[in-house]
């Protein structure tokens, strides 16, 4: 088997750890459930795991509001629970990839209170802010129809924040050196506990330049370049799987 490209020729099963086998009886899947289950998934000949976001969060949007990334949401288990997994799928061949959703937080996440809560905030310019809503607010919402705008007024910080997705997901504002640092320090940290890599959500919006006055958001394909080689520093085999909704053309790129 040549390691380096293991990728290629993977068996990938994506599944999520809430639908998937409740070892506890609360009727909610957990990662005791799933650890019962490898020997059937390996039975299958399945060779890697993608498991979509089982981190801490208030699951306004099937755990794509992230409110704490050092963690397992405590429904399906604990970081304990989550080695144990992993362990279980090493010892059987079989490799873990995660969602990565580093584009935006959940509005519950201390970094977004404390930002909001204080204009001087070492967390304040982890967001996108704005004294008035932008003249193009109304444009390019991920869900239209479901989402008005792309810019809401918060109380508290008395600005306006931006954000991609819904207003309960503040966008980060992946172009300050602390937020692409800790975005490094979130993929070590899980790859120490055994993770093969990741799923990276919304990579387009990640990478795209953000602010109340960019009309055509130019993409930094250079962070894309920093999470790379962060990741083949500290596993040489593992692989970042790019979540890139756009024209062929584009994606090339």
């Amino acid at each position: 088997m040549i390691n380096d490209l293991w990728y290629k020729n993977a068996v990938i099963y994506c599944l999520s750890v809430e639908t998937f086998m409740d070892a506890n009886g609360d009727g909610i899947g957990d990662f005791q459930g799933l650890q019962r289950r490898l020997d059937y998934l390996s039975g299958l000949g399945v060779t890697a795991i993608w498991l979509m976001p089982f981190q801490t969060s208030p699951q306004r949007d099937d755990g794509y509001d992230i409110a704490d990334y050092y963690n397992v949401d405590p429904r399906y288990g604990t970081l304990g629970d989550f080695v144990e997994f992993t362990h279980g799928a090493k010892q059987r061949g079989i490799r873990v990839l995660i969602d990565l959703v580093v584009n935006h937080t959940s509005d519950q996440h201390p970094w977004f209170q404390e930002a909001r809560s204080d204009p001087d905030s070492f967390y304040r310019d982890w967001y996108i802010w704005s004294k008035k809503k932008p003249a193009n607010a109304d444009e390019g919402m991920v869900f239209p129809g479901v989402q008005k705008t792309t810019w809401t007024h918060d109380e508290k910080a008395k600005e306006y924040y931006f954000h991609r997705f819904y207003n309960f997901q503040p966008d980060l504002n992946t172009a300050n050196p602390h937020v692409q640092a800790e975005i490094l320090k979130i993929m070590g940290f899980w790859v120490q506990l055994g993770v093969s890599g990741f799923r990276m959500d919304a990579v387009p919006f990640v990478i795209a330049e953000k602010g109340a006055d960019v009309t055509t958001p130019k993409p930094q394909y250079e962070m894309l370049r920093t999470f790379r080689e962060f990741l083949q520093w500290r596993l040489g085999d593992s692989i970042i799987l790019a979540e890139a909704n756009v024209v062929p053309k584009e994606n090339l790129k």
